[in-house]
């Protein structure tokens, strides 16, 4: 099982983490939140993420998702990348956490990474035009 660490500011992972398991109906497995607070350091940052990983890490390699690329969250979650076993994903969204919780036995690290990324892309929509699909397919 892939470890997936949700690295965020305030607290949208605990959140994001909170509402993917109202959704699935049970507790996410090997999901570990890691807020960053402003008054942090970035050496206190680390050491929360550090701390994440090696409780989700059970030798298949961890899944960092964190709230957007350019924002302290992804620089930091960044370094990890050297070490092995380790991908990084910016702009996490719900259907991502879904997804994961079904997909994390079932793909090494590298295919699930990619198909996450790809999955929560296709899961960002303009309301009106899905819409407006849905009432075009039903005309025809």
């Amino acid at each position: 099982m892939v470890g997936v660490v949700v690295v965020t500011h305030c607290h949208l992972a605990e959140e994001m983490i909170c509402a993917a398991q109202l959704v699935v109906g049970e507790e996410l497995k090997q999901f570990q939140p890691v807020s960053i607070d402003p008054k942090e350091g970035s050496e206190e940052i680390r050491e929360k993420i550090i701390a994440a990983i090696r409780k989700v890490d059970i030798g298949r390699g961890v899944l960092i998702l964190t709230d957007m690329y350019g924002g302290t969250p992804s620089n930091i979650s960044l370094s990890f990348l050297e070490e092995k076993k380790i991908e990084v994903i910016t702009g996490v969204n719900l259907p991502m956490l879904l997804k994961l919780a079904t997909y994390q036995n079932d793909m090494d690290l590298e295919a699930l990474a990619a198909f996450i990324t790809d999955y929560g892309q296709r899961n960002i929509n303009r309301a009106s035009e899905v819409l407006k699909k849905r009432v075009d397919k039903k005309k025809s």
